[in-house]
């Protein structure tokens, strides 16, 4: 398989970036690509252009306030970035309720201003945030904090949201919501899954009118998804890696369903990323929860998708677990076939991005078609842009 970066990019003028969401959720556009034919549509209209039988997925992550701004004593401001955790837990669900004490990986800015003697000092109401720097060309701090109060806590004190840096603005008050789903649950995302961001209480009516099954996983957003693929061959970039929570509920609704929509790209990983780590634990019982970027293109006879998830059960029914904790690096590109997926509610991509690949992988060369429709009418771009629902031929 050979792929070129060139073959999936586009002009995107910084016009049609959308820099701040509109007044409402649900009053976005929607593009509909449906049998190789676009319509125009608005967002609250969505339940009307599903499959029948849909059942949605959605990725109910929430964002954490995860940029940190320290003031050393010469006035030099130090950012830092919270990637994942390390100490003393690396899941995301137990990290935020640490208390006292915990280390993180962390992008680092202005790093040349930050000895490594130096211990930067936040002090917010009646709490003192201190940040020690561990391992300097790593990015690895140690946070230690006075009460006992958890991490969570901490960060909402003393964190801004992390925009995505194509916004090229600081943070504002209507991001602390606006940034963030209206269902959003599991603290330790950095980014939002921004294609839920056009859900509001209305629209979930709309779906209960019309006997749409939803359902909610997780998949903690990193700071890799804005990561540009800056090689020629796609499949030379790196995959960032992220952490998915998939509950027996989410499989046995699998199971059941007929045409699975996934609401993001992040819910679509997470949903793929389970069916190889069936086919996996159908190979090896004692496999871990761990997709490789390569893991999808490795089976010669890959396993049916009732195969793969009835294994994942299996797995669950011996371990007596209601509940997988996964790391997943999936990489969908074009020439992968959908095991899980029939559907895909999406934002606008970034031009040369995995995500546009994604898309690329889905519908084929008619991502073109559909981004130049939404380009030729107007439609608002990236995280805080319009909204689009793929359903390929």
């Amino acid at each position: 398989m050979k792929l070129d970066v060139n073959d999936y990019t586009y002009d995107l003028p910084q016009e049609k970036i959308a820099l701040y969401p509109l007044a409402q959720r649900d009053q976005s556009r929607l593009l509909v690509y449906h049998k190789g034919a676009v319509t125009h549509e608005k967002f609250t209209n969505i339940a009307a252009f599903l499959p029948p039988d849909a059942s949605l997925f959605f990725n109910e992550t929430k964002v954490i306030p995860a940029r940190l701004l320290f003031q050393k004593e010469t006035g030099a401001e130090i950012e830092i970035f919270l990637l994942h955790p390390i100490r003393p837990s690396t899941l995301l669900l137990e990290a935020m309720q640490v208390t006292g004490s915990c280390t993180w990986k962390c992008a680092i800015g202005n790093l040349k201003r930050w000895t490594d003697n130096i211990t930067l000092v936040k002090k917010i109401n009646n709490l003192t945030l201190q940040a020690s720097l561990e391992n300097k060309q790593e990015g690895i701090v140690t946070f230690t904090w006075t009460n006992n109060v958890s991490f969570a806590e901490i960060i909402q004190r003393a964190g801004d949201t992390p925009l995505p840096p194509y916004l090229k603005r600081n943070s504002e008050e209507l991001d602390k919501e606006r940034y963030q789903t209206v269902y959003s649950n599991q603290e330790g995302a950095v980014a939002a899954p921004t294609a839920g961001l056009h859900f509001t209480a209305t629209v979930f009516e709309s779906l209960k009118q019309r006997n749409v099954a939803v359902d909610f996983l997780t998949l903690h957003v990193s700071a890799g998804t804005f990561q540009p693929i800056k090689v020629q061959d796609p499949l030379d970039h790196v995959m960032h890696q992220e952490q998915v929570v998939v509950s027996r509920e989410n499989i046995e609704n699998l199971l059941k369903g007929k045409n699975i929509v996934a609401v993001g790209t992040t819910s679509l990983r997470t949903l793929e990323s389970l069916y190889w780590f069936g086919a996996k634990l159908l190979v090896n019982p004692g496999a871990n929860f761990t997709i490789s970027q390569q893991d999808a293109y490795t089976y010669n006879e890959p396993p049916t998708s009732t195969a793969a998830l009835q294994a994942v059960l299996k797995y669950m029914d011996e371990s007596e677990k209601q509940k997988i904790v996964g790391e997943t690096s999936i990489y969908i590109v074009p020439g992968y076939t959908f095991r899980i997926v029939n559907a895909l509610i999406t934002n606008f991509h970034q031009p040369s991005s995995t995500l546009i690949l994604l898309v690329a992988a889905l519908i084929g060369d008619d991502w073109k078609k559909v981004y130049h429709e939404a380009l030729l009418n107007d439609y608002r771009f990236l995280s805080y842009g319009d909204s689009s629902l793929l359903i390929p031929k």
